[in-house]
């Protein structure tokens, strides 16, 4: 019945099998892959025809992680998945991005990669299992793939590379690096690290293309006994209508790909298309129509690479390493803890920083298992951004995409926990784009985070680098254009410090790039970085010392564990009474951590004074200030630490014993007491008498008088002398 195939290989120390025949036999192609006991199904369909007038490849990749893979029933109502998470999302454009280019180009048909989870071991990440595995259904399927591609993630680990670490060896891990590739070469790359050298960098990559090859292989070795017949697809012929496009349009998008401002130029290449008003077409061949727009396009690419190459002039006249004009301001808003501008030629970047407390961490619920988040950066590209009108919704992928790179460049260097208790949001709003919006995303972020007081040791800048090759001649352009990254060959996207690189992404266009390109790449962004870092530091060159006045203060103390319930009490009465009587927020970890939130200073010091009454207990021979509570005859209650009260005997309230208590004290009085120690019955002995009420300083003893002569001297009389012992 089942006409199963399989390849089974060793690769990073594991088991990696690919097997095909058993499951989801009416797709085009479909692919199990298993790595360890983390286990994917990748599933490939195409319509049989592409849709009459689509200049565009509609392909889609949905990467869907089930809970069932863990072990585990959905939160919620409903209890199934919804929306797909941020996981999903970035692991589908994961896999869309190093596939997408290596489509035949011509095909059109609708096309649809579906990678589900199955299983996962909690050891091995599905996201490069679920890459490989979708390369393997397209090879079967008979698609027009110029694949196979390999998948590789790639940790530094203790100055070494390591090929697919676990997830629990990844927290020691400098970098955390996926890579993608056919046999030749690269054609995808994210990663997040912590300062690396370019040299390092680059090793990584390699590293990581040449530990990919036995998945390329394998999946080559699947395709000799499972691949389907190819289909019976034939690129398009040279595009009868480009001769006469180019014709009509030449002079005009020269002008227009020499124009500095993106206005200017669109108007331009708007009118260069109207010529092609010009061309007699059928009438309602809507296919015609679509090869006419499809030659306009190439020829705008051909003007547009061909000046670049020949000349070494960009679009704007920069040469090819020039960095556009930077203007970067902070402090921009009134009253939001952390805001800067940053605007790099005709790209503009609002970005605002907030301090929040550990309320406003975010819970990821992940199947490996529930998370909290204390750094969120958010990316808002609205359609005004690039002069257009447009569909405000939710956020896109791109959007959810262009925010985690950002989130990957900074989070090397934010504080820890301990050092800045504070949940961080950042959010990013494009007020202008027309190139690289996600780097203008990094250097703002950095300006507000420095604003807002969060202590980052360095500042962080990025630049986005583009390629434009033609035959064996290339260029690769510094800070590259909207029509630069359109027409261009190489989206390469380098964050860091003057220290090192703390992210990279690449996308390729092209069948792939070479170690060369790479390293020329890295190294002309690195001097493009250190520029904008440069430029960042007219504006500030350091985090602020202090919070803005509107930001929320945290402090923390550490309890022991076995406390926290002490503090907490029962059904949360005791930290509920913490929080109203000092009016600061409290939250409690499970290591013992407690922060402590609010806007005024003397919030947090009640707040911290009534729990150390709780967990600490009071020293002997301390000083303490205190409020009358209780007045009897002989003495008065004093509280004195949190909830802890002690008694000020009348015979140490003052020097000349009073006649009543009242003469010396009122109930509510604050006072300063002497803890003396505790009586045969464990009862707390206070004294007003050897401390100075209105300084709080202890009263010296006389020269040579013991310490426990002078705290239990009998009180003076009025005029000298003591007073006879009392008889009952």
């Amino acid at each position: 019945m089942f006409d199963i195939h399989r390849v089974d290989i060793e690769w990073g120390g594991r088991k990696l099998r690919l097997e095909t025949g058993h499951m989801a036999r009416q797709a085009d192609a479909a692919v199990y892959a298993q790595y360890g006991e983390t286990s994917v199904l990748a599933t490939v369909v195409a319509a049989r025809s592409a849709k009459p007038g689509i200049d565009f490849f509609p392909l889609t990749v949905n990467y869907q992680e089930r809970t069932y893979a863990a072990g585990k029933i959905p939160g919620g109502y409903f209890k199934r998945e919804g929306r797909p998470t941020e996981k999903e999302t970035l692991t589908s454009r994961l896999i869309d991005r190093p596939i997408r280019p290596l489509f035949v180009e011509g095909f059109k048909n609708e096309t649809q990669v579906v990678i589900t989870v199955l299983s996962h071991d909690m050891e091995n990440d599905p996201d490069v299992l679920g890459m490989v595995a979708a390369s393997a259904a397209l090879t079967l399927s008979g698609l027009p793939f110029l694949g196979p591609i390999g998948g590789a993630r790639v940790g530094f680990i203790n100055g070494e590379y390591v090929l697919n670490p676990m997830v629990d060896e990844m927290a020691a891990s400098a970098l955390d690096l996926v890579i993608a590739g056919t046999e030749d070469a690269v054609m995808m790359v994210e990663s997040e690290a912590k300062e690396l050298s370019e040299s390092q960098m680059l090793g990584a990559v390699i590293f990581g293309h040449q530990h990919m090859q036995p998945v390329i292989k394998a999946i080559l070795k699947l395709a000799e006994s499972a691949a389907k017949e190819p289909w019976n697809f034939e690129p398009p012929a040279e595009n009868k209508y480009k001769a006469q496009v180019h014709s009509l349009t030449e002079a005009t998008l020269h002008t227009a790909f020499s124009t500095p401002e993106k206005a200017k130029r669109q108007d331009l290449v708007a009118s260069a298309k109207k010529l092609l008003d010009g061309i007699k077409l059928p009438e309602g061949d809507a296919a015609e129509k679509t090869l006419v727009g499809e030659a306009f396009k190439k020829v705008q690419m051909d003007i547009m690479r061909t000046d670049v190459v020949k000349t070494g002039r960009r679009i704007d006249g920069r040469d090819l390493k020039t960095v556009r004009p930077i203007v970067s301001e902070v402090h921009v808003l009134p009253r939001t803890h952390g805001s800067a501008l940053f605007t790099r030629g005709e790209t503009q970047a609002l970005v605002v920083a907030t301090l929040g407390t550990g309320e406003d961490e975010q819970y990821i619920d992940s199947l490996e298992g529930t998370k909290k988040e204390r750094f969120l950066l958010h990316y808002n590209f609205p359609p005004y951004s690039v002069g257009e009108v447009g569909r405000m919704g939710s956020p896109g992928r791109r959007e959810i995409g262009h925010g985690k790179l950002a989130y990957r460049a900074v989070r090397p260097l934010l504080p820890a926990a301990d050092q800045f208790p504070y949940t961080i949001r950042v959010v990013s709003e494009i007020t202008e784009s027309n190139g690289s919006s996600s780097m203008a995303t990094v250097c703002g972020t950095s300006l507000a985070l420095m604003d807002a007081g969060v202590p980052l040791p360095r500042p962080i800048a990025g630049i986005a680098m583009g390629l434009i090759k033609e035959g064996k001649d290339f260029a690769v352009l510094s800070d590259i254009l909207g029509d630069e990254d359109h027409l261009g060959d190489m989206d390469f996207k380098v964050a860091g410090t003057s220290d090192g690189i703390t992210a990279l992404q690449m996308d390729i266009k092209i069948t792939g790039i070479t170690e060369e390109i790479m390293r020329i790449a890295l190294d002309q962004a690195k001097a493009g970085r250190l520029h904008i870092l440069a430029e960042m530091e007219k504006a500030m060159t350091a985090p602020r010392t202090e919070l803005g006045e509107h930001a929320p203060r945290i402090e923390t103390i550490k309890i022991p564990t076995e406390k926290i319930r002490e503090v907490i009490g029962t059904g949360g009465s005791v930290i509920r009474s913490i929080v109203e009587q000092s009016g600061a927020k409290v939250d409690i970890d499970d290591d013992g951590t407690i922060k402590i939130a609010a806007s005024k200073k003397e919030s947090i010091d009640k707040a911290m004074d009534l729990i150390k009454s709780i967990t600490q207990e009071a020293e002997v021979g301390k000083i303490y200030k205190g409020k009358i509570v209780k007045i009897m005859d002989f003495g008065a209650f004093v509280n004195f630490f949190g909830a802890k009260d002690g008694l000020v005997h009348i015979s140490q309230l003052t020097n000349g014993r009073p006649a009543t208590v009242g003469e010396v004290v009122k109930e509510g009085q604050e006072v300063y007491v002497k803890l003396l120690g505790f009586d045969d019955r464990g009862k707390t002995r206070l004294s007003m008498k050897i401390v100075d009420q209105t300084t709080g300083a202890e009263i010296p003893r006389a020269e040579g008088e013991p310490e426990e002569v002078f705290e239990s001297r009998p009180p003076r009389r009025e005029g000298g002398g003591q007073r006879r012992p009392r008889r009952d």
